[in-house]
């Protein structure tokens, strides 16, 4: 099950290098995700991904990841109880944990 398709999440990061960076993305029906940076560096930078993928953990709970064609990956657990999440961000030379907060809209 699926619990973000059809949905466009906003979050915020918490720690370095995207404090500050507000992002939204749009979950797909045919399972691609569209990102934008809408506050902070990069600010109306915008892709489409071919492929995200988001698992039911429990209840309130899930986790999604996703590959950018630019070769940076995103991994995030959100709690929809609480709001918060948590993850790690890639690319083929550096890693960061993240945490932040974000929203169903």
């Amino acid at each position: 099950m699926d619990p973000l398709r059809s949905k466009t999440v906003r979050w915020s990061f918490e720690d370095e290098p995207v404090t500050g960076n507000r992002f939204e993305h749009t979950f797909h029906d045919d399972g691609s995700v569209t990102w934008v940076i809408l506050e902070g560096p990069g600010k109306g930078h915008s892709a489409r991904e071919k492929r995200y993928t988001a698992m039911q953990v429990t209840d309130d709970v899930c986790a999604v990841s996703y590959l950018g064609a630019a070769g940076h990956t995103l991994t995030v657990v959100l709690n929809f109880s609480t709001g918060r999440m948590c993850g790690f961000a890639s690319s083929s030379t550096d890693w960061y944990p993240l945490t932040g907060t974000f929203e169903v809209v």
